[in-house]
């Protein structure tokens, strides 16, 4: 009780001389200042140093709660010249940093990025991803299509397709003409699978889908054809197929299947299925 009744003294007595201009504007820039530089170091070598960095820190704490004092002498005069290492260390960073707050488009961007993040920007953002998806997955498309190799890829909206995702092997990576072309490749241990699209990333492949329950189906469409409307029927995913004894396209959706589509055409229904208005949300899983 003694302890909480000090805690809760302290925090009113910082309460008490906080300064709503002065305080703010001073959490703020540090705030923004932790965000730049972790936005920085994210994708370079820096950030491995900085998990070393918290480890040694960690250790310091564990030295100091022991009362080891021959390590602690040693650990304090590291921390004693820590800037100057951290300055050595992280001069190409530094620069690079120093770099980009001086143009002031993308201090503004940065800026902006982290102040305001409405749902148009982000409707905005991910359209664009969508739209370098579909082009890349409609590429492959044409070419299989040339190529005769068969492909089955689902388009997953708002129906969760979890279970689907798990009958095959998650991949959850950006999506390419190639990396759609080998996963369909004939030799490949994932072509007779399908491919599952999620948040215009290829999250999963080889999956299986169910087949459609309906009886009145030409004897001319396979099992791909089956299993794309199958899906179509038991969720609101559209499905995209390539034969493999003809060669053409065919799109699923809502238990229909239109056939000999260009991929023109199937690149235009997808993005209009998959991209958000702006302002709106893309549905939730």
């Amino acid at each position: 009780m003694t302890a909480i009744s000090s805690l809760f003294e302290k925090i009113v007595s910082i309460l008490s001389t906080y300064s709503l201009v002065s305080d703010t504007l001073d959490l703020l820039l540090l705030t923004f200042l932790f965000y730049y530089i972790l936005k920085m170091i994210r994708d370079s070598r820096a950030l491995t140093f900085a998990k070393g960095f918290i480890i040694f820190i960690a250790v310091y704490a564990l030295v100091l709660l022991f009362n080891m004092q021959a390590s602690a002498i040693l650990f304090k005069a590291v921390f004693n010249n820590i800037l100057i290492i951290l300055v050595v260390i992280f001069a190409p960073e530094l620069r690079k940093l120093l770099e980009n707050m001086g143009t002031s488009t993308k201090a503004f961007a940065t800026i902006k990025g982290l102040f305001k993040s409405t749902a148009s920007q982000r409707a905005i953002l991910y359209n664009n991803k969508v739209t370098d998806a579909v082009n890349e997955i409609c590429r492959a498309a044409s070419d299989m299509s040339d190529k005769k190799i068969g492909a089955l890829i689902v388009f997953e909206k708002a129906t969760p397709l979890g279970e689907i995702c798990k009958t095959g092997t998650v991949i959850d990576a950006e999506i390419s003409s190639e990396l759609i072309g080998n996963i369909f490749y004939p030799k490949s241990p994932l072509h007779d699978g399908a491919a599952v699209i999620r948040d215009a990333k290829l999250y999963s492949a080889g999956c299986i889908l169910p087949l459609t329950s309906k009886n009145n189906i030409s004897s001319e469409l396979g099992t791909r054809h089956r299993a794309a409307l199958g899906m179509s029927e038991q969720s609101d995913a559209l499905v995209l197929v390539v034969s493999e004894e003809t060669g053409d396209i065919s799109i699923a959706y809502q238990g229909k299947l239109v056939r000999n589509v260009s991929d023109g055409d199937a690149r235009e229904l997808l993005l209009n299925f998959l991209k958000v208005p702006e302002g709106g949300e893309k549905h939730g899983k």
